[in-house]
């Protein structure tokens, strides 16, 4: 999962060394978080107009998730 968010972010932003991605430990209810770090003039590209990019990532990253019977959510920091 984190192999493939990494490929999402990578075509999109200009400076693909400075992307970071932590994982946390699932909670109570079995979600995963993934907290995606970002340089902040990439900020914009991967959160797109109105954050229309962040939800697209969001909704291809669910389901490659419920595929594999896992639930998770990412965080753009």
């Amino acid at each position: 999962m984190k192999e493939l968010l990494t490929a999402i972010v990578s075509g999109l932003v200009e400076n693909p060394d400075e992307i970071s991605i932590t994982v946390d430990e699932p909670d109570d209810e079995g979600i995963v978080c993934y907290h995606l770090h970002v340089a902040e003039s990439d900020m914009g590209r991967v959160i797109g107009r109105q954050g229309r990019i962040a939800k697209a990532i969001r909704v291809v990253m669910r389901a490659a998730a419920s595929r594999q019977n896992e639930k998770i959510s990412v965080e753009i920091d």
